[in-house]
């Protein structure tokens, strides 16, 4: 591991270096922050532990106790420690969960502790993740949403030398690849009743300009929303899609991908460093990404908001102590040096080559994708609309029901919803 800068050249940094003074009196006794983040996706537990000592280092007397728990279980984690009224001092909390987190006072609003500059500094829809009311609970970290990656090999044995611009071509891409017998089903999604299959619908949902809500009544029974469902099917019934994708989770697709036993997958910006490693891949030099594609007449590229930011419990007694902890994970400084499996929130890094080396095609990709994610509802009761989705999305896919009478049951029962 190579050693992390103690310089921060950002505003965060600023405010962590005045930080410094307040928390030097706690030497006398250590003081020790709970947190808790995701096994998988994004930066590996070995950077978060390797993050963690450095700030530890700078920061005599404060330990963190780390916890690192499967993304599934992370939000009831969360819910479960802030009902008891004890547990953590700093919680990875994603995009969806934020109105929920702050309208039931899980996480402390951290508007006033952030630095105005930083504002035009980051992207837009990393500043969303944390933003409910106007009001900021804590600061982005994971700024992602869901690429084309594709096999070059592969789409070069097909005849095609660039990746799909459009959902059409790509399924027209994968069934020349599938009639040549060069995989048996060119495609893998992670369509597991799951919020991955959500997250792979919303992309589609963007694509096809739908909605989700419309003057908050359902609306993704209609146009787009519906289009997307039936894409998703249709793919399944030509044969192009792995019928296991209806089983898969993300590390499913990167393994399925790695292994070269598919043409295309939609994954995370993770998965572009993983599908390189030669201990993790057979397909090393052969990955190609791209955003994800778009529909003719309705959008060019289609993305998903996908991001996860870090805030402070609400029941944490040491605000300070953990805000500083936040800040120095989120600096721009230590984003730029752990690039390689979650790109930075911070704009100005996208023109660093440090940070595009090795991976210059992710960040061209990237710099297209990243402002025009598309967001799930941001509603305090989101997730029960996603449980609702999720059914009649898995409905659809492994029964005979049809997009549209699944989506229809599902936006009655949302319509309920409150």
């Amino acid at each position: 591991m190579r050693e992390v800068k103690t310089s921060l050249r950002c505003g965060l940094g600023a405010f962590l270096l005045t930080s410094l003074v307040g928390l030097a009196p706690a030497r006398a006794a250590d003081l020790t922050l709970n947190a808790i983040f995701m096994q998988q996706a994004a930066y590996s537990e070995d950077d978060v532990r390797s993050m963690t000592r450095d700030f530890e280092a700078g920061h005599p007397g404060v330990k963190v106790a780390l916890e690192f728990v499967p993304y599934e279980a992370l939000h009831d984690k969360i819910v479960t420690a802030a009902a008891a009224g004890n547990g953590y001092d700093v919680a990875l909390f994603d995009v969806v969960w934020t109105a929920e987190f702050a309208q039931r006072h899980f996480l402390k609003d951290e508007t006033a502790a952030i630095p105005a500059a930083d504002t035009a500094a980051v992207f837009d829809g990393a500043w969303s993740t944390v933003t409910y009311d106007g009001k900021r609970y804590g600061m982005p970290w994971i700024l992602d949403t869901k690429y084309l990656f594709y096999n070059k090999d592969l789409l070069r044995q097909a005849g095609f030398d660039h990746p799909p611009a459009t959902w059409s071509e790509l399924a027209s891409q994968a069934k020349a690849i599938k009639a040549k017998g060069l995989v048996q089903y060119p495609i893998v999604w992670s369509w597991s009743q799951a919020e991955a299959a959500i997250c792979d619908y919303t992309t589609l949902v963007a694509a096809y300009g739908g909605d989700f809500l419309k003057a908050g009544k359902p609306d993704f029974q209609n146009g787009g929303g519906l289009e997307a469902l039936e894409y998703m099917k249709g793919s399944l019934k030509d044969g192009i899609t792995n019928p296991n994708s209806r089983e898969y989770l993300e590390e499913d697709v990167r393994k399925v991908f790695s292994n070269g036993d598919a043409a295309f997958a939609l994954n995370w910006t993770y998965m572009y460093a993983m599908a390189n490693d030669p201990k993790e891949s057979k397909v090393v030099g052969k990955v190609g990404v791209a955003p994800a594609p778009g529909v003719a007449g309705k959008s060019s590229v289609s993305a998903v908001n996908g991001s996860m930011g870090l805030g402070v419990a609400g029941s944490s007694a040491h605000d300070k102590e953990a805000f500083a902890y936040i800040a120095y994970l989120t600096s721009k400084a230590v984003q730029d040096k752990y690039a390689k499996l979650s790109l930075p929130i911070w704009k100005a890094s996208y023109d660093d080559p440090a940070v595009a080396k090795g991976q210059e095609e992710l960040i061209a990709a990237a710099k297209v994708a990243l402002p025009v994610m598309f967001p799930r509802p941001m509603i305090p009761s989101y997730q029960r609309l996603s449980t609702t989705l999720q059914s009649a999305i898995q409905s659809a896919l492994f029964t005979d029901t049809t997009p549209k009478d699944a989506l229809e049951d599902a936006a009655a029962q949302a319509a309920r919803i409150r």
